[in-house]
Order: structure tokens, then sequence, then C-alpha cells
């Protein structure tokens, strides 16, 4: 595969997307059709609302596709016992992966207890299910402030690091999701990366697959350590995939 080469890129990626629809005005209708893509497309997973969990479900069995769900989201608040209930609720409904928000705010005024608390907490919780950590790097900012959070989620138990909510002016950007690559890298486990937010063309996806190449190495990009985070992204790589 090529960076010029869209059709590559476009099949290389797909069996990466979490297919997501986080939006305000999500249906019932909305999470059907959001199925029906996902199977057209063969994607690792979609991303939900918790209260469509049983409905993605039910409409993905069989099928390999994975449920993932958001909790503490989007505001990364710091009740650690309402994200470990939440995460319980997701889990018994047919969740198969946990996307929450890192407290960043917390880990912003020195409070990194606090945050480490709640990833252990709902690692804890979480069992054999994925949990990725959001980190919300455009309001974290700085590269030395997004490696020290991506060390603690790390550290705390995180499977994978998320660059962000995708409700943030900021979402993901290279230069974060090099500062949590190199992270990963260093840590020597076994976690991957998600890169969500504001992702829409080939050229985007593109970018972050050969990003994790050079960073962690031919053949490391799995569906296991490396998830493109999209919702308008899908329509641009169904389209490519063809060429």
């Amino acid at each position: 595969m090529t960076d010029s080469d869209p059709g590559a890129v476009a099949r290389r990626a797909l069996p990466l997307l979490d297919l997501t629809d986080l939006g305000e005005t999500c249906t019932e209708t909305k999470i059907d059709a959001l199925c029906r893509d996902a199977k057209a497309g063969s994607v690792a997973a979609i991303c939900i609302w918790p209260r469509f969990i049983t409905q993605g479900a039910r409409a993905l069995a069989g099928t390999g596709i994975r449920i993932a769900t958001v909790i503490n989201f989007p505001e990364g608040g710091e009740d650690c016992a309402r994200a470990t209930d939440d995460t319980a609720e997701a889990l018994r409904d047919g969740a198969d992966e946990i996307d929450l928000v890192l407290p960043y705010r917390a880990l912003m005024r020195g409070d990194a207890a606090l945050a480490r608390d709640m990833v252990e907490a709902v690692r804890d919780v979480c069992g054999t299910a994925t949990l990725k950590v959001i980190l919300e790097t455009g309001e974290l900012g700085d590269p030395g402030s997004i490696r020290a959070a991506s060390r603690l989620a790390l550290e705390a138990g995180a499977d994978f690091l998320k660059t962000s909510t995708g409700k943030s002016p900021i979402s993901a950007t290279p230069e974060a999701a090099g500062a949590m690559l190199s992270e990963i890298h260093a840590s020597g486990r076994p976690a991957g990366l998600k890169v969500s937010g504001g992702l829409r063309s080939v050229a985007d996806a593109a970018l972050y697959l050969a990003l994790a190449d050079r960073i962690m190495g031919a053949g490391w990009v799995t569906p296991k350590t490396f998830r493109l985070g999209a919702s308008s992204l899908y329509g641009a790589l169904m389209q490519a995939r063809e060429l």
C-alpha cells in the first residue's frame, strides 16, 4: 500500500473502523442504518450511546462486529461510582468495548490520583471487555501533558488510548496521536490507539496509518491495536474501496 493509492488505503482502513453515531438526534432508525452500514463495510465495531446497546447487539449478532459504547461522555466528569455503575450496565446490555472519558480536568489541575482511580475502577468492572480511555487531547494541549495522560491511562489498565470525544473544538491531530503512540511503544504493553474526531477523508486515514507504521513498525496495525473512530469517513472509504 502507498499513501497515494486510495483503494488500498480504504481496504486497509475499513476493517479498523469504529463506525460511530453519538449525535444528539440519534434514533433507533439511525442505529438500524448504522448496523447495515457496519455489515456492508465489515468494520471492526460500532460506537453508540448506551441506550442503543441492546438494539445494536441484536442486529450484529454473529457478525463479529463489536459493540462499543461511551461512559463519562463527553464531559469527563469526576463521579467514579457513576462511571462504574454505567459500565456494569453497558456490559450487561451487551457492550464489548467501553470508551471511557478520562477526568482530564482533574488531571490538568494536578489531581492525577482521581483520574487514575476512575480508570482503575472501570478496568476492574470491565473484566475481559476492552477498555479504551479517551484523553481529550485537544483540551490537554501540549505533547508533554498528552504523554503524561497516556502513561497514567496505560498504567491504570487501558487497552486502548483514544484521542478525543469528537465534541471538543480540537479533536484528533497527528501531533497528539504521535505522542500517544510513542507512549504505547515505550510502555512495552500490548495496547492500542483509537484516532477519533475530525476524520473525513481517505487522506486522513492514510495519514494516521502511516504514522502508526512509522512509530510502531510494519505489521503492528490490526483491529486489535488500531482503530479509526468516525462517522463521515465511512462513505469516503466505501467509495474508494473499489478503486
